[in-house]
C-alpha cells in the first residue's frame, strides 16, 4: 500500500513538473476561473495551447493560445489592480511552446538563445516574437491581461509575454479600451469579493510581420463575481479593432456575439452561476 502511494505521489510530481504548456488547466491554474470552470465551449482553435502563465515560479494568469494565428484566444486572471509603476521588463516568450523540456517559467528570447541553445528560428516557428511587433502601423501591443490589473511588480512583469499580446488599434488601445480597463472595471467591480476576468480576441483577416501574426477583428472582455452581499453579477464588453469604441453589454449578449464571430459553436465564458442577463 505504501509503495502504491509513493508511486502515485511520484507520478503527480512528474505531471506538475512537465511544463506550463499543459494538456488541461485543471488542477494547475484553474484558480483564475470562477468556480474553476475553464472557458472552452465555442472558443478552442484548431491548434490550441493551454498555458499556465508562470513567472519567477508563480502563476499569474492562464491563456488559451492559438498556435496557428500566433495570438491568444483569451487570458483569464483575477482582477486585482495596483497603482505602482516600475521599470518595464524585457518582453518574454513561452519556452514550452518550443519544446516541453525547456524552463517552466516564461523567459526572454535572449535567455533561451544564450543559456539554452535555442535557435531564433525555433522560437519564431512556435509563437510571436519581439520582431513581429516592430514597425507597426497604427497598431499597438495590446495585452489581454493588462499590467494595471495586477497589484505586484512580478504580476505586472508577467503580462509582458507575447502569448498575452495582440495587435490592437492604437487609438482604441489608448482611448476607449484603456477607459474600460481603468474606469469601467473599477466601477463594475467595486462591490465584488473577487473579480474573475476573461479577456480575448477574435481572429481577423489581416496579418502583420509578413503574414506571420494575425490582427484580431475584435477584442472583448468579460467578468463575473460574487458581491459583498453574496449576489452574483457579470458583464461583458466588445470592440471592433478599427474603431475607438467599446460596447459594454450583458454577459449573455457577449456570449451570443462571440458565438457568431468565432463560428466554433455556442460560447460559454463562465460557470452557470454567473448571470447572463
Amino acid at each position: 500500500m505504501l509503495r502504491l502511494l509513493l508511486l502515485q505521489v511520484w507520478a503527480s510530481c512528474l505531471w506538475l513538473g512537465h511544463g506550463e504548456v499543459v494538456q488541461s488547466l485543471s488542477n494547475i491554474c484553474d484558480q483564475f476561473f470562477y468556480q474553476k470552470t475553464i472557458a472552452t465551449k465555442g472558443l478552442e482553435p484548431q491548434d490550441p495551447a493551454w498555458i499556465c502563465q508562470r513567472y519567477k515560479n508563480q502563476y499569474f494568469f492562464a491563456t488559451l493560445y492559438d498556435r496557428r494565428e500566433r495570438i491568444p484566444v483569451y487570458s483569464a486572471y483575477i482582477y486585482n489592480p495596483g497603482t505602482a509603476k516600475g521599470i518595464t521588463p524585457e518582453w518574454m516568450v513561452e519556452p514550452q511552446l518550443i519544446r516541453d523540456n525547456l524552463p517552466n517559467d516564461m523567459e526572454t528570447e535572449r535567455t533561451l538563445i544564450e543559456t539554452y541553445s535555442v535557435s531564433p528560428d525555433d522560437i519564431r516557428d512556435s509563437q510571436a516574437v519581439y520582431q513581429d511587433y516592430l514597425h507597426l502601423n497604427n497598431l499597438d501591443r495590446g495585452r489581454l491581461s493588462p499590467a494595471a490589473h495586477h497589484n505586484t511588480q512580478d504580476g505586472r512583469n508577467a503580462t509582458f509575454t507575447f502569448t498575452n499580446v495582440v495587435a490592437q488599434d492604437t487609438e482604441l488601445n489608448n482611448g476607449a479600451w484603456n477607459l474600460y480597463e481603468q474606469e469601467t472595471m473599477a466601477k463594475k467591480s467595486k462591490d465584488c469579493q473577487t473579480t474573475y476576468a476573461i479577456v480575448g480576441a477574435v481572429p481577423g483577416t489581416s496579418y502583420i510581420s509578413q503574414n506571420r501574426v494575425n490582427v484580431p477583428s475584435h477584442t472583448w472582455a468579460s467578468a463575473c463575481c460574487k458581491t459583498k452581499n453574496n449576489t452574483m453579477i457579470a458583464w461583458g464588453a466588445i470592440a471592433q479593432n478599427n474603431q475607438n469604441n467599446v460596447r459594454v453589454l450583458e454577459l449573455g449578449a457577449l456570449e451570443r456575439r462571440l458565438t457568431q464571430l468565432y463560428k466554433r459553436g455556442a460560447v460559454s465564458l463562465f460557470h452557470e452561476d454567473c448571470p447572463r442577463t
